[in-house]
């Protein structure tokens, strides 16, 4: 079993800062790209930000510059600076990777989300 868990989301002022953070755990060999995506309500889910095992990252335009995704590869932790948060951020976001479970094929798994809410 695998489980990726999410958490620091919550309330913030527009211009704010918030840290997202996610943890896999389980009997995982490999883990190959990462991601943050999010859903606003009424919108279909999008990509924020990914990065790969070596590091490579790719943003959103609507996040570039302002998000920064990172990650642990020996603690199997993926993070996300979010930085001069605008209410248009506002939707739950969700930890998703390309993760190699022992005796099955490449597996895409995905966190529960956790809410943010940007006010204006």
């Amino acid at each position: 079993q695998v489980q990726l868990v999410e958490s620091g989301g919550g309330l913030v002022q527009a211009g704010g800062s918030l840290r997202l953070s996610c943890s896999a755990s389980g009997r995982i060999l490999r883990i190959n790209t990462m991601g943050w995506y999010r859903q606003a309500p009424g919108k279909q889910r999008e990509l924020v930000a990914s990065i790969t095992s070596d590091g490579t990252t790719q943003y959103a335009d609507s996040v570039k510059d302002r998000f920064t995704i990172a990650r642990d590869n020996a603690k199997k932790q993926l993070s996300l600076q979010m930085d001069s948060l605008e209410p248009e951020d506002t939707a739950v976001y969700y930890c998703n990777a390309m993760i190699l479970v022992s005796l099955l094929p490449w597996n895409n798994f995905w966190g529960q989300g956790t809410q943010v809410t940007v006010s204006s």
